[in-house]
């Protein structure tokens, strides 16, 4: 039975703490900082050079270092399984010891502390270190996305816009050293100070490279980088604060006399309704190609054997795999191109805070579009990966000052896929799965960075750049590296990728259509239908 009466409740600030630390506003503020903490990849580009000129690698090798970094930010099935069956702290831990060893034996090689690692050393460091990220990814956005399915599109954009973010985040530090409509109310102030944070970022890149700041001034900006992320806390508070009050008010409006409610004991199952002991494994291979309706909970291998799966795996391939090659190699695209040196770090900390628009504006924009017009999140994974293009023929071609415009654009559409991406598969495919369905899903980036990166373009580069030495008698000694001048020198590459990305996007919109009406229909119903049973079952009958 249940029984509740009225009374006077003390609330404490003992217990007010207790409400913000394990509230799930509090949860947001917290993943927002694992966020802006976890985006060392999307750095390499940053920091390739100086394992290049170090440790004497030519561009194949680099980029096999981009893949093997990629491969493991992306390969998360390891922490997805351990999520499925662990609290979310336990993937976070396992994470922090991996980036801790792998990025530490990354720089003990580059600063020759240790003796010269054999390739495939590297390639293990960076992976270890890499591999991290799915663990933060795992145990932060999973568990966002589970407090607030309605609003996954939301949660996804606006901490995927954090890790995006973190690059610039990371390298001021660096520079000063060495529930609704309420709850989208309350993303869209996290949005905003997010955006402040972004809009302090691109200002401070304006005037670093306008100016030579000193150390004084880059400690200065660090303290306010790192001021705004804690921003958010005041929002944790006042939010807590909100539903104190609605709490005391609730209390206050409760009878004086006790109900008692007295609940039957549910019905025996009938003969035609199967034990919940025989429900389907996620495993079982029988049920693979017998998935339920678009928007249930598939099992793993359902999911994994879908068409819808197949599609959006392929056109990830083609659109990641692009974009995140043109990101890993800016350091050497603009050097060959004659960019000054000190344009590199522009082009990361602009390829940094896009990538964070990108997030955001897909997450919060395909949320708006999808609740107010039905318009399918699938169709703007297809326009994005068509921008994307463009930013890759900018690359090939050469255009004057081009790589400026370039960096926004694949910035903004790589950061702009992966909330569409996460999105899509939590919508399809169902919640129950999703720790392990979210991490298979990265996989595509992996495996695309191969093709276009190590097999395409770093080859490319590498055979115009013995070319180029040919010619001019030298020939390439032992352990020295390997550069090449020139728009040449990834033209190529470059158009293949802007066909492949544009291939991906035509593949795409096959999966427009074959998901056109299920976007049409209301797909966050049985949501909302299972909050309103909750809070009925919660609620205290009067006579």
């Amino acid at each position: 039975m249940v029984a509740a009466s009225n009374g006077g409740a003390e609330f404490g600030t003992v217990a007010f703490a207790s409400q913000v630390i394990t509230g799930r506003w509090f949860m947001v503020f917290a993943t927002t900082l694992i966020m802006a903490a976890a985006g060392a990849t999307y750095m390499f580009g940053l920091y390739s050079p100086e394992i290049k000129t170090s440790l004497g690698y030519d561009q194949t090798t680099l980029n096999l270092l981009s893949f093997f970094k990629d491969l493991g930010s992306n390969v998360g099935v390891l922490a997805g399984l351990i999520n499925e069956v662990t609290p979310p702290w336990v993937v976070l831990s396992i994470g922090s010891v991996l980036n801790l060893f792998g990025y530490v034996m990354i720089w003990l090689a580059v600063t020759r502390r240790i003796a010269r690692p054999q390739v495939w050393h590297m390639c293990l460091y960076i992976c270890i270190g890499a591999n991290s990220q799915s663990f933060a990814n795992t145990g932060a956005l999973v568990t966002a996305v589970k407090n607030f399915p309605e609003s996954r599109g939301t949660v996804l954009g606006l901490l995927k816009g954090f890790v995006g973010l973190s690059g610039a985040i990371i390298t001021q530090i660096y520079n000063a050293v060495v529930r609704i409509p309420h709850e989208l109310k309350v993303f869209y102030k996290f949005l905003y100070v997010s955006l402040g944070l972004a809009g302090f970022l691109m200002i401070l890149i304006i005037l670093q490279k306008q100016l030579n700041f000193t150390r004084a001034e880059f400690i200065i900006s660090a303290a306010t980088v790192v001021g705004l992320i804690f921003l958010p806390l005041a929002i944790v508070f006042k939010e807590e604060l909100y539903h104190l009050n609605k709490k005391r008010q609730d209390l206050s409006n409760l009878p004086s006399q006790v109900q008692i409610v007295e609940q039957k004991p549910p019905p025996p199952p009938s003969a035609a309704s199967p034990p919940e002991n025989l429900e389907i494994s996620c495993w079982n291979p029988k049920s693979m190609f017998n998935p339920p309706a678009r928007g249930d909970d598939y099992t793993i291998l359902q999911a994994l054997f879908s068409v819808d799966m197949l599609i959006l795996f392929f056109a990830t391939i083609c659109g990641v795999g692009g974009t995140l090659t043109a990101i890993d190699n800016l350091g050497q695209i603009g050097a060959s191109l004659g960019y000054p040196k000190k344009s590199i770090s522009t082009f990361v900390s602009l390829v940094s805070i896009w990538n964070y628009l990108g997030r955001v504006a897909s997450g919060f924009g395909s949320e708006h579009f999808l609740k107010k017009y039905k318009f399918p999140r699938p169709m703007i994974l297809t326009l994005t990966l068509v921008i994307s293009c463009i930013g890759h023929l900018l690359i090939a071609f050469d255009v004057p000052n081009g790589l400026y415009v370039a960096s926004v654009i694949i910035g903004f559409c790589f950061g702009a896929q992966w909330p569409l991406l996460f999105a899509i598969i939590s919508e399809l495919f169902g919640l129950k799965y999703y720790s392990t369905l979210y991490n298979f899903g990265s996989v595509a980036s992996p495996i695309g960075l191969y093709l276009l990166n190590v097999k395409l373009t770093g080859h490319l580069y590498d055979k115009e750049a013995l070319e180029q030495l040919r010619a001019s008698g030298r020939s390439r000694v032992e352990g020295e590296e390997l550069n090449c001048d020139g728009a040449v020198c990834f033209k190529l590459a470059f158009l293949v990728i802007a066909a492949a990305t544009a291939f991906g996007a035509v593949v795409s919109l096959f999966l427009v259509v074959r998901t056109r009406k299920f976007y049409k229909s209301d797909i966050y119903k049985k949501f909302r239908d299972e909050a309103e049973a909750a809070a009925d079952g919660n609620a205290v009958v009067s006579k």
